[in-house]
C-alpha cells in the first residue's frame, strides 16, 4: 500500500515541479533586463538547466517505478527512491523559480509560493525523506546492485558497456 502512494506522491511532485518549471521557463523568455530577456544570463540560465535534469530524472524514476509496480514486482525500493528524490527536487525546481520570478515569485499573485508549500508537503507524505532514506538503505544494504533497470538484466555479461556506447576500446 505504501509503494503505490509513494509512486502517487512522486508523480504529484513531478507536476508541482513541472508547472514551477514551465513559468519560471516562460517568464526568463519573456522578462527583460538590460533590453535582454533575463534567460540570456547564465545565472537564470544555471537554475532552469539544473531544473530541468532534476525534472527529468524525477518524471523517469517515478515511471520506472510505476512500470515496476504495473509489473507486479515489489516496489519499495524504487518507491521510496521516486518519492525522496522527485519530492526534494520539486522544491529545489520551485524555490530557483520564486527566484527567477524575484519579488512576483514569493507574492500570492503567482502561483509560484503555492507550488513551494504544495512541493514541500511531498516530502513528509508517505513518510518524510529521512523515512524514505532508512526505507532505500535498508535495500540497498541488502542488494549487490542497487537498480533493476531492464537494459542491465539483458546486456551479457562479457560486453564492454563503453564499446556499447560507440567508444573505441583498445584491449591491453
Amino acid at each position: 500500500v505504501l509503494d503505490r502512494g509513494r509512486i502517487s506522491i512522486a508523480a504529484l511532485a513531478v507536476g508541482i515541479a513541472e508547472a514551477a518549471f514551465d513559468r519560471a521557463n516562460s517568464y526568463a523568455n519573456e522578462r527583460k533586463q538590460f533590453g535582454h530577456p533575463i534567460g540570456n544570463f547564465q545565472a537564470i540560465q544555471w537554475m532552469l538547466v539544473d531544473s530541468a535534469m532534476e525534472l527529468e530524472a524525477s518524471e523517469v524514476m517515478t515511471m520506472h517505478a510505476a512500470h515496476l509496480q504495473d509489473q507486479g514486482a515489489n516496489t519499495t525500493k524504487e518507491s521510496a527512491m521516486a518519492e525522496l528524490f522527485a519530492s526534494e527536487s520539486a522544491v529545489k525546481i520551485c524555490d530557483r523559480s520564486m527566484q527567477i520570478h524575484g519579488g512576483y515569485g514569493y507574492s500570492r499573485d503567482l502561483p509560484i509560493e503555492r507550488y513551494l508549500r504544495d512541493a514541500k508537503l511531498c516530502t513528509i507524505g508517505e513518510g518524510t525523506s529521512e523515512v524514505q532514506r532508512l526505507v532505500i538503505a535498508r535495500h540497498v544494504l541488502k542488494e549487490a546492485k542497487p537498480l533493476k533497470l531492464a537494459h542491465r538484466e539483458h546486456r551479457e555479461a562479457n560486453v564492454d558497456p563503453l564499446r556499447l556506447a560507440g567508444g573505441n576500446v583498445q584491449q591491453q
